[in-house]
């Protein structure tokens, strides 16, 4: 295995200049926590990498890098690439499009987003310069993770340069619904997905990221999942969880370092043993400052008898303190507080501890030890692992209070959830966090750490890299199935050498794409040119095999000399001859079959019922994405009992749910087919389900292709429908063709 290159807007570090001397210090945020505990541990992480990288957004100029990295080589267990950006094109980018566009609109303040062309050019040209940094720089075996929101087209750009790199991305804050994230102007969001959709595998911290992620591609790329997978622009992608851990080793285990303990004690005697309620967090709108503030002044207003027996220590770390935005709100939280302060302290006490500052790591942690409560209550965030570093430090007690709108409650359920919004609930669950007896905070605290102690950060990037491997490997699976060049001119060869040829193709999704409303799917030209030009050659038994009704496929194509299979095998009408029917039962079956589906329309908006002699069908291809397959499943049950011990069978086909008489199929009908005909070339085409039944019966009898991807009996795969017609033409075309080869093998 190669290098892991992680890629982020910023490196992990910041320079500190004091005269002429510089040093290094440890940004804030979630993600250097993260990783950076990952590089640094030797045991836990991936052993057989051969180097670990972070390439970032320096922010310092080529000059101060040049003295630190002489002087401090050695200091990092990673190496590091630098991106040196203009500072106006860098404001653009990171404090215009990163943090005035996509910041708001992703954490649902759609209000404050600032559509400005000028930032959305910025954010492309940053992203180019990474790319065009990183790209001569990879070797086979390097896997490259890029991360956050700030980065989103480079997947895309990266992949343009390297079609063959094993890119993973990871997004750090919340996708936002479809609903919020159409708001965008158009071209700026099938930008960022299409970026997006450059990697391999596609990571976020809940399911309901994911699943937003999915409609916005599925509405704006029309680009179907099966489950976590989907197939985009020739590619596998998938799309999974993995909610960050942080290094609960080391939080746990600096709890009950001295130094710690003596910082904790000494916290606790300055304060007389009063209770503590802490909250640490940058300052952000998302975090919902004020709003705790707030909920904390209505919880001394309303619960009088804490007065003096608690104090809340209120820390926020800096964070964009160029924008003036972010000033304005230090400035609201700092009046609050001096509100709160003015109306409740007394001579000997203030409620709140305020402090803007960055706190060192062993202070953090002791404050995280002193305090009796953390309220943690942001609006929207992505994960947000103070509160998972308060449950690692805790020695069996503690309360956390967490919103219900951070990423982390889907995983600290034991925590109080809140509504940060709602100042009765957030007054009440402080007052009932501080009461909570030892026991049951103990009990509480012991179930969270099992789980953070299971997916710490390790296992975090773990799992990530594990998945981005399976579906590296996934990819090459698909690969060998693919129908290539080489594959192509053996058909055509064989094609050529050959005197008695049957070619099978299947109608809707292979020879025409499918349509909103089935009667529309009338063939163009170039489908009635192909396929007059293919039976106009004796040598040609032409076959189309579809679950289309009599009529329609009459209405479309009775006028070409080639057999028409109807409703996969139900009637067939053998070239220049009559329509003749397999099965010969009363319909009366259909009826309970057709009130049942109706009951579906109904519950399923967009869905409809098709219905023809021998089959009725209910399709859902127009249906919101998540509702139609959930009522599917509804619906296929509910058939699958309704039919037991009849002759009749459901089909759960491509966005279409069908029921049939049994005892027929493409397969059979194939089979019956080429046993009439004798042929020395077959050649097989389908994209359903319903097309396996002949990929599996003219297995090692004919060359079978399946139209999509999926888990498939055929022996080859096209990627999508656009390629059917080229392909068929480039097999087929007999002008200046001089047939030499030996026909080839269909093993």
């Amino acid at each position: 295995m190669g290098r892991l290159i992680i890629i982020s807007n910023r490196l992990p570090f910041s320079l500190d200049k004091d005269g002429d001397k510089v040093s290094l210090r440890q940004s804030s945020g979630g993600l250097v926590s993260a990783i950076k505990s990952f590089f640094e541990n030797t045991t836990a992480g991936r052993g057989e990498l051969t180097e670990k990288m972070w390439m970032g957004v320096a922010d310092f100029p080529q000059d101060d890098w040049d003295q630190v990295l002489a002087a401090h080589a050695e200091d990092h267990d990673f190496g590091i690439l630098p991106v040196f950006v203009d500072k106006e094109l860098y404001d653009k980018y990171y404090s215009g499009f990163s943090n005035s566009v996509l910041w708001p609109l992703f954490h649902y303040f759609s209000s404050l987003a600032e559509y400005e062309n000028q930032y959305f050019e910025a954010y492309v040209q940053v992203n180019q310069l990474f790319a065009e940094r990183i790209a001569p720089l990879l070797e086979p075996g390097d896997q490259v993770w890029i991360h956050d929101y700030q980065l989103m087209i480079l997947p895309h750009l990266l992949r343009t340069k390297k079609p063959d790199a094993t890119i993973g991305f990871f997004l750090h804050i919340p996708f936002p619904s479809y609903e919020i994230f159409r708001l965008m102007p158009t071209e700026w969001k099938k930008t960022l997905l299409h970026g997006v959709m450059g990697a391999d595998l596609i990571g976020f911290h809940t399911y309901d990221y994911v699943q937003h992620f999915q409609q916005s591609v599925k509405m704006l790329l029309g680009v179907d999942n099966h489950f976590h997978n989907l197939q985009y622009l020739d590619r596998l992608i998938r799309i999974d969880l993995f909610p960050i851990g942080i290094d609960y080793n080391k939080f746990h285990g600096a709890a009950t370092d001295p130094e710690v303990e003596e910082q904790c004690r000494k916290i606790r005697a300055n304060l007389e043993d009063k209770k503590i309620i802490f909250s640490v967090d940058r300052l952000d709108y998302t975090k919902g400052l004020m709003n705790r503030l707030n909920g904390f002044e209505y919880f001394l207003e309303r619960y009088p008898e804490w007065r003096e027996k608690m104090v809340f220590i209120l820390n926020i770390v800096p964070s964009r303190d160029t924008i003036p935005a972010y000033n304005d709100r230090k400035k609201q939280i700092e009046e609050k507080v001096g509100t709160i302060n003015g109306r409740f302290s007394s001579i000997s006490w203030q409620p709140v501890i305020y402090r803007y500052n960055h706190l060192p790591f062993k202070e953090m942690i002791a404050l995280y030890q002193a305090a009796d409560v953390a309220l943690i209550t942001p609006l929207r965030d992505g994960m947000n692992l103070v509160a998972k570093e308060y449950v690692a430090c805790s020695t069996g007690r503690g309360v956390l209070i967490l919103s219900e709108l951070a990423g982390a409650a889907a995983e600290l359920s034991e925590a109080i959830l809140v509504n940060p919004t709602d100042v009765t609930d957030v007054a009440s669950s402080i007052t009932r966090a501080l009461a909570m007896p030892i026991y049951e905070q103990r009990n509480r605290m012991s179930l969270m750490q099992r789980r953070l102690q299971e997916y710490d950060v390790f296992k975090w990037v773990n799992d990530f890299m594990d998945q981005l491997a399976q579906v590296k490997q996934e990819q090459r699976k698909q690969a060998v199935k693919l129908l290539d060049e080489k594959a192509t001119a053996g058909i055509r060869r064989h094609y050529l050498r050959s005197k008695n040829r049957c070619i099978l193709l299947d109608y809707d999704g292979t020879l025409v794409p499918f349509s909103r409303i089935p009667s529309e799917a009338a063939p163009d030209n170039a489908v009635k040119e192909l396929l007059s030009r293919l039976s106009s050659d004796t040598r040609n038994h032409v076959v189309v095999i579809s679950g289309r009704d009599i009529p329609s496929l009459d209405r479309w194509l009775g006028g070409l000399p080639i057999t028409l299979v109807a409703e996969h095998g139900a009637s067939f009408k053998m070239r220049n001859s009559t329509w003749q029917q397999m099965v010969s039962v009363s319909d009366m079956w259909k009826d309970e079959i057709r009130r049942m589906m109706q009951l579906f329309v109904l519950r399923c908006a967009g869905s409809f019922i098709e219905e023809k002699t021998n089959t009725i069908a209910w399709h859902y291809r127009n249906t919101q994405t998540g509702l139609g397959f959930s009522r599917s499943r509804e619906l296929l049950n509910t058939l699958s009992q309704m039919i037991q011990n009849t002759t009749l069978q459901v089909i759960d086909g491509n966005k279409v749910i069908e029921v049939r008489i049994a005892g027929f199929d493409k397969g059979a009908t194939a089979l019956r087919i080429i046993g009439e005909t004798d042929p020395d070339f077959v050649l097989c085409m389908g994209d359903d389900t319903t097309d396996e039944d002949m990929f599996k019966a003219l297995e090692g009898e004919a060359y079978t292709i399946k139209v999509n991807t999926g888990a498939t009996a055929a022996q080859y795969t096209v990627l999508s429908q656009q390629q059917v017609l080229p392909l068929l033409n480039t097999i087929t075309e007999t002008k200046g063709s001089l047939a030499t080869a030996e026909p080839e093998s269909l093993a």
